[in-house]
């Protein structure tokens, strides 16, 4: 089995990221994926970023975004986005679908994530709201897709799945109260609207409030975090 620090041939990483390495090949000439390492015997090596790059890109497609948008897009985001930034990156475009959990076998969802999934891990998991059980029996899984490369990334972070639960809680009532008071201001704006200028307004404020929100709370974050570890020492 490759590991991480080998690196993915061009069939493995395509086999990851669900596409043909026809079309891994093609994201290349295009300049949507980075050229691979060149490793031994002149075989190309692919790493994280390359297969958390593919599944934005799959999913900006999935969005019907064409690929010069999709170049586009690419073109404005820092050139050294981490692996976790590239997922948060595919989290907000996945926020977008009105739904992109999937049903999946134990087997299939440890594919996508990349690695064997213990119990403690399908525990942070299922705390992080990215995978729960289809039936108390049932070796199937429901899987949030957008949400599923971050949460794995987040394994690694030592944290119980306890406090993972208790964040989420709390993201959770702060982000609902955002939604409530944001959708109290709209619907002041758009009163005097037809119903179907108020739908199409919806729909491309959607993804700018996201966007608009993950920023805004990544700076206060950082701020937070600053203050604390100033605080000690």
């Amino acid at each position: 089995m490759t590991t991480e620090t080998e690196g993915l041939t061009i069939d493995e990483l395509a086999a990851r990221g669900g596409v043909t390495v026809r079309t891994v090949r093609f994201y290349g000439t295009r300049g949507l994926l980075p050229p691979p390492v060149i490793g031994p015997r002149r075989v190309g090596r692919y790493g994280r970023e390359h297969l958390a790059r593919l599944e934005l890109i799959e999913e900006l497609q999935s969005r019907g975004m064409t690929l010069a948008a999709i170049e586009r897009y690419l073109g404005q985001l820092p050139p050294d986005l981490s692996v976790r930034d590239l997922a948060l990156q595919r989290a907000v475009v996945a926020s977008w679908a009105p739904n992109t959990v999937e049903t999946v076998s134990r087997g299939e969802l440890e594919r996508r994530a990349g690695r064997p999934l213990d119990g403690e891990d399908l525990k942070r998991l299922a705390a992080m709201d990215v995978v729960g059980r289809d039936g108390e029996a049932s070796e199937s899984f429901l899987v949030d897709t957008g949400l599923l490369r971050l949460g794995v990334e987040l394994l690694d972070v030592p944290l119980s799945h306890e406090t993972i639960l208790a964040a989420r809680t709390a993201l959770t009532e702060h982000s609902r109260a955002a939604a409530h008071e944001l959708s109290r201001l709209l619907r002041d704006a758009v009163a005097d609207k037809d119903a179907r200028d108020v739908r199409s307004l919806s729909a491309r404020m959607h993804p700018l409030v996201v966007q608009a929100l993950l920023t805004t709370f990544q700076r206060s974050l950082k701020d937070e975090l600053r203050e604390w570890l100033d605080e000690e020492g």
